[in-house]
Formats: structure tokens, C-alpha cells, sequence
């Protein structure tokens, strides 16, 4: 079986891939002459090959212009429009792995859907991971990443807790360096969001029984966003979850697993409908220690002290979460990994969240057993307001990386 996307008819840009085109987006051509496949390119990584070549080499013509145009033109899009949810671009990555179980030969192919057997590891058994990272624009047009070689490490741990090969951490970064160069274009303007950046590995091969699939694919996608919760930066609402769990001790919750997700989207969606922004999960044993929220780890203030819910196996090891705590200690904040009760939570200065699809958000209020408590009405607090401008100014280039976490794509 063979994993690739449906190429049509359709031209690269808003439309594709089955979605109708949004009124705020009109298809431009390319502003610089389409001239020859870079040597470059196609050493780093296959664009045509094999019995695609017909149907790709339009694309490959077209990519290999985006790398080397040397511009930052953006995509006609309504930046102000930008939400968290899926915008199609143009290119995507596509990696699969050897008999061996290695993988070789990625290529990029245009955004579009992808096929698979009825009997994919993934579809029948949930045999999947995945990562979250952003790219955001500086003001002369080069592009930041943020820590990617941290996602590339955690996705091992995490294809090594489910059976599956993974790419090495050379091969990650290469498909996420080539996935954003590729679509260029798409990456918001400095200040009007950042490309959100999907990798995923999943069990492509057919199976029946359950154990591991006899066949792996590596897919990255990228896709604008702004913020993630509706409200943008106002203070969340938190629904504390007491029926429910999303992770049990000796499980899976300390990796990425498509399937940690699946399992929130009830308690969530039930939260949403109550008013709340997402809820937060305690410990699936004793019910009184906190955890996490559906999609993002949680931090407490106390008297100028920095806490957050140790890591026991049940809690997401956050790539955010870790800068958030190795920044304040610079900064020379008292930061403490700790078994934290809901109630001393109900007790803080401040609480907030980070993640990389949440960034750093602060929480205005959180409800448990009916009490409603709330953190102010300040739009942030003084500890949470001065961590969340500090990363975001790392992530966007706006000052010196001393921390050497970001990569620039020029």
C-alpha cells in the first residue's frame, strides 16, 4: 500500500484538497519566472521519482522556485482572519520507511488528502504520534523555529513506547525545514500569527491483529494560525473534570499519542457547552492532585514561587512547559516540579497555561465542585504577563536568543 496524496486538476493554493475557497483568499500566481529544479533541492531530498514523476513535475518546479526566489512574498490571504483551524497550502511531506523499518527517500507533495488501507495500524489500533511546533516571521522576511530538535527527541520516545521505527533527529528537521520552505508563503506577516507545523507517524501498513504495523509513514504539514482559544489572550475559564480521565498511570500520557486526544474531546466539548474554555484534569487515583488541561500543562504562582504538576507518567513532558520553567530560573524565579492539590491551585496568585498551540495563557477563572474561583479581572497577571512576553519575544525574533533556542530559515 502506498501512501500519497490524490493529486488533481486543481492549482496550487485556497481550494484544494476538497475545501471551498473562503472569500477572504484569491489565488496568485507566482511573482518570479519559474526557472530549473535546483541540484540542491533534489539532493536534499526527492521531489519526483518513480511512476510520480509525470504527476509532479509541475510541482517540483514550483517549489524549487519558492526556495530560491529570495523573497518573502506572502499568499493574498486576510491575516486579521486567522483562527486555529486548518488552512490548506501547498506542499507537504512525505517519508516512508524501509522493510528494515529505516527510513529513507522523503519527498515534498502537494497538500492534499492521503490514502490508506481499511486495515492501517492507524485506523484499526490508533498506532500514531504526533507534534506541534511554529515558525513565526521576522520583520526581514527570514523565518524562526522554535526548538524543533526537542519535538524531533520527543517523538522518539514516544514511537519507541508504541513499536514504531522513527526518523532520525536529522531527518525530522530536515522535513520541517523543507515543509516551511516549501510553503514560504503561508507564514503570517510579523505580528499577524505564525505557520503551525504538523508532523505525524503512523502506522500505514495493514493489520489485523492487534501488534505493531508492518509499515510506517512520516507526513508534515503546516498550516497559519493565530490564537488558539476564541477569546485570544483574555484569561481562560477552566471546568475542573471529576468523572473522567485522559491518562492512568503506566498508559500513554507522557507522550503524543493520537489517542490521548480522542479521549478528551467529550470532557472538553461538555466544558465548551457550560461556557468554559477546557477543563482540567486531576490524578486518575486519588482525584485531588492536578494534572493538565486537555491540550496544554498548567502553572501555578504563589508568593513569587513558580509550580507546576511534576511529571509521573500521566503528564505531557511540554516542550513550552520546559522553556517556560528553565527561562524563570534565569530570570531567577523559584520554580518547583511538585505534586500540586486542587485546592492549593484554588489558592494561587496565578494560574496559566502553556503549550505550543496555547503559547502562554492565562487563566481567569476555574470552577470545582461547583465553587467558581477567579484570579482577577487583569487581562494577565504581573508574573504570567512578563513570562509570556519574554517567550513570544524569543519565538518572534524581537531580541536575542540568549537561550539558544531558535533555528532561522532564511
Amino acid at each position: 500500500m502506498e501512501l500519497l496524496p490524490r493529486v488533481g486538476v486543481a492549482a496550487p493554493g485556497p481550494g484544494r484538497g476538497g475545501a471551498s475557497p473562503s472569500p477572504t483568499r484569491r489565488h496568485r500566481a507566482p511573482s518570479h519566472p519559474i526557472l530549473k529544479r535546483s541540484a540542491a533541492v533534489c539532493g536534499a531530498v526527492a521531489i519526483c521519482r518513480g511512476g510520480a514523476v509525470a504527476r509532479r513535475s509541475r510541482w517540483s518546479t514550483l517549489v524549487t522556485a519558492a526556495y530560491y526566489t529570495g523573497t518573502a512574498d506572502l499568499v493574498d490571504f486576510n491575516w486579521e482572519t486567522l483562527g486555529f483551524q486548518p488552512v490548506p497550502t501547498d506542499f507537504m511531506y512525505v517519508m516512508k520507511c524501509s522493510e528494515e523499518g529505516v527510513f529513507t527517500k522523503g519527498e515534498l507533495v502537494p497538500y492534499g488528502p492521503i490514502e490508506l488501507n481499511p486495515a492501517a495500524g492507524v485506523l484499526n489500533y490508533g498506532q500514531g504520534l504526533l507534534e506541534g511546533l511554529r515558525a513565526h516571521r521576522k520583520e526581514d522576511g527570514s523565518v524562526l523555529l522554535f526548538r524543533p530538535d526537542e519535538n524531533a527527541l520527543r517523538m522518539r520516545v514516544g514511537a519507541d513506547r508504541l513499536c514504531m521505527p522513527a526518523p532520525s533527529v536529522e531527518q525530522f528537521l530536515e522535513a520541517i525545514k523543507l515543509t516551511i520552505l516549501a510553503n514560504k508563503r503561508w507564514v503570517p506577516p510579523t505580528g499577524k500569527g505564525s505557520l503551525y507545523i504538523r508532523p505525524l507517524l503512523i502506522g500505514s501498513g495493514a493489520i489485523l491483529g492487534v501488534a505493531p504495523a508492518p509499515e510506517y509513514t512520516f507526513v508534515v504539514f503546516a498550516c497559519p494560525v493565530g490564537h488558539y482559544f476564541k477569546d485570544g489572550l483574555s484569561p481562560i475559564s477552566l471546568l475542573t473534570e471529576e468523572e473522567y480521565q485522559c491518562a492512568a498511570p503506566g498508559g500513554t500520557g507522557d507522550i503524543k499519542t493520537i489517542g490521548n486526544y480522542a479521549s478528551a474531546v467529550y470532557a472538553k466539548e461538555r466544558a465548551k457547552e457550560r461556557g468554559h474554555s477546557d477543563v482540567l484534569y486531576l490524578d486518575p487515583v486519588h482525584k485531588k492532585f492536578v494534572e493538565e488541561l486537555s491540550s496544554c500543562n498548567i502553572f501555578m504562582v504563589k508568593d513569587n514561587i513558580i509550580s507546576t504538576p511534576l511529571l509521573t507518567g500521566t503528564v505531557l513532558p511540554g516542550i513550552t512547559r520546559r522553556s517556560i520553567i528553565e527561562y524563570a530560573r534565569s530570570l531567577g524565579f523559584q520554580v518547583e516540579e511538585c505534586l500540586i492539590t486542587i485546592d492549593e491551585l484554588l489558592d494561587a496568585d496565578e494560574v496559566f497555561c502553556t503549550g505550543t498551540s496555547v503559547v502562554l495563557s492565562s487563566v481567569g477563572c476555574i470552577v470545582y465542585q461547583g465553587r467558581r474561583v477567579e484570579y482577577g479581572n487583569q487581562k494577565f497577571r504581573t508574573v504570567s504577563q512578563q513570562l509570556y512576553s519574554a517567550l513570544t519575544a524569543i519565538q518572534k525574533g524581537l531580541v536575542e536568543d540568549s537561550m539558544g533556542w531558535t533555528v532561522q530559515l532564511n
